[in-house]
């Protein structure tokens, strides 16, 4: 059914507000996560025992890394990054949406318009796949250009989140960060970490489309189940493709005049892979997906600016 453009705009406005909202109620934890993320450890790991009865060395949680903040930078400073982070994605959903209702999947590729009363379970097998396939190939473009507009005010969020590491005010202001991004690393600083970001995006909906089609095919029959099953699916998606986020937010930061993205918080890479083969050779490349129980995995940690290589047997048994 045809919906009027200002009923459109304004139920995309009302999304985006909301969202915001959520954004910002969730933003210290983020915060938090970000810095785990890119290496930073500011607290020295405890004794403790896994829910197995093993001993091991935790690390604070995602609340006790939020308090950590607080302490140094106070309430206000937990949301250091917000408004670059509110603006990232606005402009992506924004574009995202635009990009959906363009000419380009109305008149250029006219196949791809699908009517919104048409229920994709009736389809027969053939229009079934045809559905999912231009579904899926509509979203990969729209996400590739929302990330492509949007990606220059995610690298000032995190820079300017990484800042806390080093107590620096290079990046401030959206506009001044703009010109101190390009002063650092010139036009290719903009876009910083781009290519991880995207293959985790593009192997999401990859993911996501074809595990949706073959679950709701041949396991899940009940027409309301079926609804929760992108859902499911999205979830597990982002947790296989999660180490390319971390290699993201690493590369974001690497080499940007910054103390958090130099030695020894962090080695200057060559590229992202040369950044994903590290991080795979210290088993980093799923620090921050586990918020609540962490534990010192070795052969070593940054602890506030020292590199510190912890002999667990010994930490053990003299603590």
């Amino acid at each position: 059914m045809f919906q009027p453009r200002d009923t459109k705009d304004e139920r995309l406005w009302s999304n985006i507000a909301i969202r915001m909202l959520v954004n910002t109620i969730s933003h210290p934890l983020e915060y938090a996560k970000v810095l785990i993320q890119i290496g930073y450890e500011p607290i020295a790991p405890k004794n403790t025992r896994t829910l197995f009865g093993k001993p091991a060395l935790a690390l604070p949680n995602i609340f006790q890394y939020v308090r950590y903040i607080k302490s140094v930078d106070g309430f206000t400073g937990c949301y250091r990054g917000l408004v670059p982070k509110l603006c990232a994605y606005t402009v992506s959903t924004v574009t995202n949406e635009k990009i959906s209702e363009s000419f380009l999947f109305t008149d250029v590729f006219p196949d791809m318009r699908r009517n919104k009363d048409e229920d994709v379970d009736d389809l027969p097998d053939e229009q079934r796949i045809a559905v999912y396939k231009r579904e899926f190939i509509k979203d990969v473009i729209c996400k590739i250009v929302s990330i492509i507009v949007s990606h220059p005010l995610d690298v000032i969020t995190l820079r300017t989140m990484a800042q806390f590491i080093g107590g620096e005010t290079k990046y401030n202001g959206v506009i001044h960060s703009l010109v101190e991004i390009y002063r650092e690393n010139g036009l290719m600083g903009y876009y910083s970490g781009l290519a991880p970001r995207l293959i985790a995006n593009i192997a999401t909906l990859a993911l996501v489309s074809s595990s949706t089609y073959a679950i709701n095919k041949y396991i899940v029959h009940d027409r309301e189940s079926r609804g929760y099953t992108s859902a499911v699916m999205t979830f597990l998606a982002t947790t296989v493709t999660y180490p390319f986020l971390v290699v993201y937010h690493c590369m974001a930061v690497n080499n940007c005049g910054l103390a958090a993205g130099c030695s020894p918080q962090m080695p200057l890479y060559s590229s992202w892979i040369d950044c994903w083969q590290h991080l795979s050779l210290n088993n980093q490349l799923k620090r921050g997906s586990s918020l609540l129980w962490r534990y010192y995995t070795g052969p070593q940690v940054v602890i506030n600016g020292r590199v510190v290589k912890l002999d667990k047997a010994n930490f053990y048994s003299h603590n």
